[in-house]
Order: structure tokens, then C-alpha cells, then sequence
């Protein structure tokens, strides 16, 4: 079972550099020949979702080719984040447009590799298409992606959002965490055991009956929930 609140807050309140930062998001764009950059820095919440849409589509609007993404000054982004970029991503397909991923710093890209969706938003085809004198992404290509791409989502979804949902909602109860909390205490613990993150959060969900936790991940996640009420307590 996993310990109570009590366990989690008496360990020793030590930082570190995956302690979540309330840092305040920043989008810069900037047009480069038939392409938008859009470069993103700081941290990306649910709250920013609306923000971070209404860029995209900006940089969309008018005679480019599509986005490239510039995420190496990432401090911080959630799932809502990513969703914004995958469904914008969708609706440019469907107008031979593209997103992809030219830099991503070590936050970036653990989600997209924990999430699976490095290949979704790789850049490989589209500077394949440039080396070879395409100006424009191939239309087949483009139903193929796109395609490809809401099934992934889909399949995705169907999986793995319930577990992790579910997993929210005990360690919320668990440890009086809020939602956001909880999203970052799996994030940080499946970043330090190298574990995906549905799997984790399938692992946790099993604690409901009875089933311990392996002592490694029952520690890691202990002092995952430490280190964020520590900054929660910092700033109060």
C-alpha cells in the first residue's frame, strides 16, 4: 500500500532539479523562409492549453509550409501541453501542413518519450522532402500521418489515460495532493526509475487492493510527493 501523507512529508526536504517550477510560460514566433519557429520556454499548464492553441494556428494562418518547434527552454509541461500539440498538429495535416520538433531540451523530451510520440512529431520526413526539392509534403504522406496519428491517440487513450487518471486520483487522496501535484509526482517518479508512465501509474492502481508497491518505486514515489508539497511549503 502506499504510505500515508505523514511518511512523505517527515523525509529530509532536499532539492532538486526535477522539483517543479512555477515558472511563467513564454512563445516566441518567428518566420524563416516557408516555415513559422515557434519557440516555447518556461512552463506549460492546463491553464496555458488556450494560449498555446491560438499560437499555433497563428503561425499556421497564411502561405507557410508549417511549424517547426523549438522546446529546449522547457522547464515544466503537462499532458494538456502535449494534447494541444498533437490535435493542431492533425488539423495541419489535413491542409499539407506540418509540426514538428527541430530542438527539445531533457523535459521535452522525456514526456515525448515516455508518451511515445517522439516519431509523431520527428522531423525526418519533412527535411527529407526539403533535401529533395519538395516544397510541399506529399499529400499521400500527409493522409498517412494524419491517419497514423489519430489512431496512435486514440489507441493511446483507450489504454493508458484511465490507469493514469486513476492513479491521479489515489495519490490525491493519498497524499492531499491537487491534480496538477499528482501529474508532476508521476512524471518525476517515472523519470527517476525509467519506468513509462502508464505502467507506473498501472502499478499504483494495484495498491487499491492491498498489492505493495516494489520497495524501489514505493521510495521513488515517496519522495516525489516530499519534494513537491516541500515547494508547495516554501511558497505558502
Amino acid at each position: 500500500m502506499l504510505e500515508p501523507p505523514y511518511a512523505a512529508r517527515s523525509i529530509s526536504r532536499v532539492g532538486s532539479a526535477c522539483e517543479r517550477e512555477d515558472t511563467s510560460p513564454s512563445i516566441a514566433t518567428r518566420r524563416d523562409s516557408d516555415r513559422v519557429l515557434v519557440t516555447l520556454s518556461g512552463g506549460l499548464r492546463l491553464e496555458d492549453s488556450e494560449m498555446l492553441e491560438s499560437t499555433l494556428h497563428s503561425a499556421l494562418d497564411g502561405p507557410v509550409q508549417g511549424v517547426d518547434l523549438d522546446l529546449s527552454g522547457l522547464e515544466f509541461w503537462d499532458w494538456s501541453a502535449l494534447n494541444v500539440l498533437l490535435t493542431v498538429r492533425r488539423q495541419a495535416l489535413t491542409k499539407g501542413k506540418s509540426i514538428v520538433v527541430t530542438a527539445a531540451g531533457p523535459v521535452a523530451e522525456r514526456l515525448l518519450t515516455l508518451t511515445g510520440t517522439c516519431d509523431l512529431l520527428a522531423p525526418a520526413r519533412e527535411d527529407a522532402d526539403r533535401a529533395a526539392g519538395r516544397s510541399e509534403p506529399r499529400a499521400e504522406d500527409a493522409a498517412d500521418d494524419g491517419l497514423r496519428c489519430e489512431v496512435v491517440q486514440l489507441r493511446r487513450a483507450l489504454q493508458t489515460r484511465p490507469e493514469i487518471d486513476l492513479a491521479r486520483g489515489i495519490l490525491m487522496a493519498s497524499f492531499g495532493l491537487s491534480a496538477e501535484e499528482a501529474w508532476d509526482v508521476l512524471v518525476m517518479a517515472s523519470q527517476n526509475t525509467n519506468t513509462k508512465l502508464h505502467r507506473l501509474a498501472a502499478d499504483v492502481v494495484t495498491t487499491v487492493n492491498g498489492t505493495p508497491l516494489p520497495d524501489p518505486l514505493q521510495k521513488h514515489l515517496t519522495a516525489a510527493v516530499a519534494r513537491i508539497t516541500t515547494v508547495d511549503d516554501q511558497q505558502a
